[in-house]
This record gives C-alpha cells, structure tokens and sequence, in this order.
C-alpha cells in the first residue's frame, strides 16, 4: 500500500467511529478501486454508484475530500447535491439503477459514463444476472461495472455459499468487454479504468480481485469483519498498522 491508500484508510476509522459506522472488511478491500476513480478517473460527465452500499465509509471520505458533504449513515442515501447519485445497501439495486442510467444516456446521446461498484456476493442477485443480459442488449458501452471480488460475503466465503467466480466467463459470452485487476494496485486500476473502456456497443466489466479487510492483518481474509465492530484498542492497533 502506499501513502495514498493508507491515509484513506486512517480517515475511514476516524470518520465511521465518529459517527457509528462498522462493516470495516469489505469498506477496506475497496479502497483502491475508489481511490483510482475519484483521484484519476471519473469525470463531471460521468456518475458513480456504490452498489455494495455497506461500503461507504471509504466513498464518504472521498466526498469529504471532494467538497461534498453526504449524510454519513450506515448505506448512502440519494443526495444529488452531495455526490450521492443512488440509495443503496439492499444488494443488487445500484447496478439495475446504473443500467438504466446508462441507457437513458444513450438515448439522448449524452455524453460521460455510468460506473457502478458491486461486491462479489451481490453477484448472486438475480438483477445482476438480469442486468448483464440488458446491457447487452443495448449496446451500453456507457456502462463499467467493477467487481469488489474480495471472495465473503456477510455470512462467509463466497465460494461456499454460492460460487459465482464463472460470472467472467458469462459476461464474456453474453457480449460484455471483461478484464481481471489486481484491486489493490492503483497504476494497474488505472489503466483498466481509461484504457481499455473504448470497445464499441460493447458495457465493460473489471473483476477487481481484492482482499477484504486490507490493511489490517488482523481484519485480512476473515468473514467476522464483515459487520464486526472493533473497540478503541483494535482501532489504535489498526491504525498502528497503517502508519
């Protein structure tokens, strides 16, 4: 991690202790992606939504940081003014959203893109599924959906509960443009994110393969952070990592 990721991480602690906030696992295994979108990519053309809702102390720091001043609760709530362009935290209701965006862009040939942030156990939601078969079919190459592929889900791993590491290979054969990332190297989100989203009529999908809980060895790879809520002594030593 560099400077950049870690004091991002930092402000996450600071700001979802202050004001109630918990699900720490998947809110640090996204840092990076969100980093590269709001440092590098996004656009005043372009929309965001977190799908994976429960995620959002990190995007609420990246506001902050933007000059917006969103309501901090637990999912985000839509607030237009604030940078918040969807209500999410029920899985599989950003990206219908997005989708919908997307083509109501095309149809009156606006221009900027939909991003949209999903978690790998949102992937198991039959508007997922629905929204890969829409895309499709309206040719959105307005739309990238980014995969926070960090393998847990709220009630364990991934794998176990229901395996959907084949949704590549599905969108792939459905007609979508799909890439794999490292979701924690910044340069390499980057290029995915502005290099290769020019496919023509073609919607996009980065699978961002990530580590829930990143950053802090003792949050790593463990199904307990999912929605655990650490005292002030995790909390110092967490930041003790990040320094």
């Amino acid at each position: 991690m560099n400077e950049r990721s870690k004091q991002v991480r930092r402000d996450i602690f600071a700001l979802s202790k202050a004001n109630g906030g918990y699900h720490y696992g998947g809110t640090l295994s996204c840092v990076e992606i969100l980093i590269a979108l709001y440092d590098h990519v996004l656009t005043d053309k372009d929309r965001f939504i977190l799908s994976k809702g429960h995620a959002c102390w990190g995007y609420y720091v990246l506001l902050q940081e933007h000059g917006y001043s969103p309501s901090l609760e637990g999912h985000p709530h839509l607030d237009l003014a604030n940078g918040v362009h969807w209500t999410t935290g029920s899985e599989g209701h950003g990206l219908p959203a997005g989708v919908g965006m997307a083509l109501a862009r095309k149809l009156q040939y606006r221009k900027g893109k939909i991003y949209v942030l999903i978690g790998d156990g949102e992937c198991q939601e039959g508007t997922t599924w629905e929204c890969l078969l829409m895309a499709v079919q309206h040719k959105l190459d307005n739309l990238v959906v980014i995969i926070d592929n960090n393998g847990i889900q709220g009630s364990g791993f991934t794998q176990d509960i229901l395996d959907v590491s084949c949704i590549g290979k599905v969108a792939e054969t459905c007609g979508w443009y799909v890439e794999s990332v490292d979701g924690h190297d910044d340069l390499a989100l980057q290029m995915a994110m502005t290099v290769n989203i020019n496919a023509p009529e073609q919607p996009y999908l980065i699978i961002a393969h990530t580590v829930k809980g990143k950053g802090v060895s003792f949050m790593e790879n463990d199904p307990a952070w999912h929605a655990c809520w650490p005292n002030d002594k995790l909390v110092q030593a967490a930041l003790e990592e990040l320094k």
